[in-house]
């Protein structure tokens, strides 16, 4: 999971828990608790919306309450209490300098392993959050170009991204599951399993196609990020990060002799075509004309 971003993480979770929610719920409503004798499938028909909310909404929340967890059990990562280096000493410093500004508590502060010059916040609440940076970012980039970079996802942070992320993410599963509940209801008069087995496929489907918003969303929000960090420690530092992390993705992509795969996933943004659309950050060529322009 060497792209693991917090965004991006955020929504692959809300999607396997909303979906295993939904799942859930329709196995439980129209098999066993009929089984029992417990047949409550006409009244939960009627308060669709209203269920399709509870479990829209409670797949993205849940997916936010548990980010942090998640992403440490995806990482190979150790957690910075003392500082015992220097770099070490730049990274603390920096979320502990910002938090500090801001008058928040201070985010648990990470590093977990990786060459990709990378970084992410994720958390429940700007006061319960994490900050963690990859090896690659403190090998590759200056010690102004990581605070930089840290301030750039502290701003994430107090501006509460993922909160509003997740209550999109709750939005888009409420409409998904509306949606393919309806189409179910219509063919299991029909045929049970069939109806079932789109009901399943709808989920999967509808729920990577709202991704698209998300991530439309989620690029928008980068250059709030990127303007957050230019405030704090000028636009020129914020610049010229960006530009470390385009250079090595460059020489990465020439010493694989391809194009970045994941790149919809990366802190460079770069793809094309339909991949565009998924993309959870922009081209780093338009977030450095958007810091020149402040």
């Amino acid at each position: 999971m060497k792209w693991l971003k917090g965004i991006t993480l955020l929504l692959i979770a809300n999607v396997l828990i909303f979906v295993t929610l939904s799942i859930t719920f329709t196995l439980l409503v129209n098999v066993i608790l009929p089984a029992f004798g417990i047949d409550v499938r006409g009244a939960v028909n009627q308060e669709d919306l209203v269920w399709a909310m509870v479990i829209g909404f409670g797949g993205a929340f849940l997916s936010l309450a548990f980010s942090k967890q998640m992403a440490r059990s995806m990482l190979d990562c150790y957690q910075i209490t003392q500082p015992r280096t220097p770099a070490e000493q730049v990274v603390y410093g920096a979320v502990q300098e910002i938090a500090q500004r801001l008058r928040i508590e201070m985010p648990e502060v990470w590093v977990y392993e990786s060459p990709d010059p990378n970084a992410f916040a994720t958390g429940p609440s700007k006061n319960n959050s994490m900050v963690a940076v990859s090896t690659g970012l403190l090998n590759n980039l200056d010690e102004q170009e990581v605070r930089a970079v840290l301030a750039h996802e502290m701003g994430h942070v107090y501006n509460g991204d993922m909160f509003v992320t997740t209550v999109l993410a709750g939005l888009m599963n409420t409409f998904v599951y509306f949606l393919s509940r309806w189409v179910y209801r219509h063919l299991a008069e029909r045929n049970a399993a069939l109806a079932f087995g789109v009901y399943i496929f709808l989920q999967l489907v509808l729920s990577f196609l709202a991704m698209i918003p998300i991530a439309w969303f989620s690029r928008r929000r980068e250059f709030a990020a990127d303007a957050f960090s230019a405030k704090v420690y000028g636009r020129t530092s914020m610049i010229s990060a960006l530009q470390s992390i385009d250079r090595w993705v460059k020489r990465a992509q020439i010493e694989y002799s391809t194009q970045d795969a994941l790149a919809t996933m990366k802190i460079s943004g770069k793809s094309s075509g339909f991949l565009h659309l998924f993309a959870t950050h922009p081209p780093i060529e338009e977030r450095v004309a958007a810091l020149q322009k402040l």
